[in-house]
């Protein structure tokens, strides 16, 4: 279950940064606000029941790597954000990192 916490509170992290920029850009600035607000402590929430299952330098890493990499690809997809190959790379990286924590916990 430690596990699902940390996916959920990962993808969750995503939203915080999101909501900012949206409040920048959308006349709803208040709602984007809060919406980045709702998500930073949802995302701290899953992040501590995942740590009584996972160790806390691996929760952490696993999650701000989910939170990096999302959130570049979302300023890629939906902000027309500038990227290039070793930007990618540089992504790729931090996902294989995600990839060799989980493998490497069991």
């Amino acid at each position: 279950m430690g596990w699902l916490y940390l996916l959920l509170a990962g993808l969750l992290e995503i939203g915080w940064p999101t909501g900012l920029k949206m409040a920048q850009v959308s006349p709803s600035k208040w709602g984007w606000i809060l919406f980045a607000v709702f998500t930073m402590g949802a995302s701290g929430v899953l992040l501590y029941l995942a740590q009584r299952h996972i160790p806390i330098g691996t929760a952490y890493a696993v999650w701000t790597g989910i939170g990096a990499a999302g959130t570049f690809c979302v300023g890629v997809l939906f902000f027309r954000d500038t990227a290039g190959l070793m930007q990618y790379l540089g992504v790729a990286l931090i996902i294989a990192g995600v990839v060799m924590l989980k493998i490497g916990h069991g």
